[in-house]
C-alpha cells in the first residue's frame, strides 16, 4: 500500500518521541531579511547582523554593556517602580499585569538609569525597555528621566536617552501625559546648565516621546532603519487617504528631511557618543 511507510516502526525512524532533544532556544537568530546567524556571533557584534546590517532589538542590559567602558556602571534610582495609581483595568487588571511584567523581565519598569564612563567620557544614560508594556511612558519613567537630569546638573554631566517606546502608558491616563511636560521642564533647566543632551532613537520611537523629549535634544541620533513617528503609517494613510512615501518614517527618511542629525550604527555607538561629548562638553 502507498502508506505502509507509515505504520514502519523499525526502519529509518527509530528514535522514539521521548529521546529527541530539542535545539536550545535562542542559538540562532534570524532576521527579517532571512539572515541566519548564531547567537554568539550576534552578540559579539553588538547585536547587529553582520550580513544584512539588521539591529536586533535588545534592552537596557545589553545598551550598558556595549556603550559603558568594559560594561562597568552605577545603576541609579533602582527601586523606582510602577504601581496601580487608578486601580485601571483592561483585559487584564494594572496591578496583574504589571505583576506579570515584572516578573517575566526582571525590571521594575521601563526605563533604567545608569552613570559610568564612555570611552573615558564620565554620563547619565537612561535606556527603555521595550520588553516591559513596550517601552511605554508612565509616571515612573518620567520620574527616573527627572531624577537623571537631577543628577547630572548636580555632578556637571551630559546626559543621553536611548528611545525605544510605543508611546504613553494608557493604564496611567492623565498621569502618563503628564510627564512630557514634566521631562521637558527638566531638559529646559539641563539647557540652562549649560549640560548636553543626546538622544538615541531606536526601532520603534512612536508616540508621546517623538513629539516630546526624543526630538528634543542638542543632537538626535538614530539606528539604521529604525521606524520613527507620532502615529504609524497605516494610520496616517487611512486619515490621508494617499500614498506615503517609500521609507516613510525611517530614520533614513528623517535624516533626509532634518529630524535626525546623525544615523549610527550600534557597532559605533560608543566612539560616536564619546566623540560628540568631547566636542560639545569640553568647548
Amino acid at each position: 500500500m502507498a502508506f505502509d511507510w507509515f505504520k514502519r516502526k523499525t526502519q529509518n525512524i527509530t528514535t522514539s518521541t521521548e529521546d529527541k532533544k530539542d535545539v536550545p532556544k535562542g542559538l540562532w537568530h534570524q532576521t527579517p531579511t532571512g539572515k541566519v546567524i548564531e547567537h554568539d556571533e550576534l552578540k559579539a557584534n553588538n547585536y547587529v547582523s553582520p550580513e544584512d546590517g539588521f539591529h536586533v532589538r535588545i534592552g537596557s542590559k545589553e545598551f550598558f554593556s556595549i556603550i559603558f567602558d568594559d560594561n562597568k556602571y552605577t545603576e541609579l534610582d533602582a527601586n523606582v517602580e510602577s504601581v496601580d495609581m487608578l486601580n485601571f483595568k483592561d483585559t487584564k487588571s494594572y496591578t496583574d499585569r504589571l505583576k506579570e511584567v515584572k516578573s517575566k523581565t526582571k525590571l521594575t519598569d521601563s526605563i533604567r538609569n545608569a552613570v559610568g564612563t564612555v570611552k573615558g567620557e564620565e554620563m547619565v544614560i537612561s535606556c527603555m525597555d521595550f520588553s516591559f508594556i513596550g517601552g511605554s511612558l508612565g509616571s515612573v519613567m518620567g520620574e527616573k528621566i527627572r531624577r537623571a537630569i537631577d543628577y547630572c546638573i548636580e555632578h556637571k554631566l551630559p546626559y543621553m536617552i536611548i528611545c525605544q517606546s510605543g508611546g504613553a502608558r494608557m493604564q496611567e491616563a492623565t498621569y502618563s501625559l503628564m510627564q512630557l511636560a514634566k521631562v521637558q521642564s527638566k531638559l529646559a533647566q539641563l539647557s540652562e546648565a549649560g549640560l548636553l543632551y543626546i538622544a538615541y532613537l531606536c526601532d520603534p520611537t512612536f508616540g508621546g516621546i517623538t513629539a516630546s523629549f526624543a526630538m528634543t535634544a542638542d543632537i538626535i541620533m538614530a539606528e539604521p532603519g529604525a521606524l520613527i513617528g507620532f502615529a504609524g503609517p497605516r494610520v496616517i494613510r487611512e486619515t490621508i487617504g494617499k500614498d506615503l512615501p517609500e521609507g516613510f518614517q525611517t530614520s533614513e527618511f528623517l535624516q533626509e528631511k532634518g529630524f535626525v542629525d546623525f544615523i549610527v550604527k550600534r557597532t559605533e555607538i560608543r566612539e560616536k557618543v564619546s566623540q560628540t561629548v568631547r566636542l560639545l562638553s569640553h568647548a
